[in-house]
């Protein structure tokens, strides 16, 4: 009787296998995200992934107000790439910016830098590809 669970234990771990080797396979298709926290009580995504030769990053800060004014700015390997202001919305009290940037050889490094225009709160995220 004690071998049935053992059977049962293997034919459980052997079925997972190929499901554990698909999980990260799409893993990679997805990129990278990255999760933070910011100088305050806001919170900070970021995500990186190829997009056909390119790369798109998604950065989004979310801070549960509505309303707030948050400047800006995406760099890639150092160098600004795009800069702006944006207002939390909705009941998430969140904003996104997304982007499509070149692939360059190597590693790609990118930063968020936001900063809350009325409290001075700052979010820096970072990811890399």
């Amino acid at each position: 009787m004690k071998k049935t669970p053992a059977i049962a234990a293997v034919l459980l771990i052997a079925a997972a296998v190929p499901t554990i080797g698909a999980g990260a396979a799409h893993a990679g298709d997805r990129g990278v995200i990255r999760h933070g926290s910011c100088s305050g009580s806001t919170d900070w995504k970021m995500k990186a992934k190829p997009d056909d030769g390119r790369i798109e990053v998604e950065s989004e800060i979310d801070s549960n107000r509505s309303g707030q004014t948050w400047a800006w700015t995406l760099e890639h390997d150092g160098a600004v790439v795009d800069r702006g202001r944006s207002m939390t919305a909705g009941r998430s009290g969140s904003f996104e910016v997304q982007r499509k940037t070149g692939n360059s050889a190597g590693t790609d490094s990118f930063r968020f830098r936001a900063v809350n225009r009325a409290s001075g709160e700052v979010c820096v995220a970072r990811v890399s590809l």
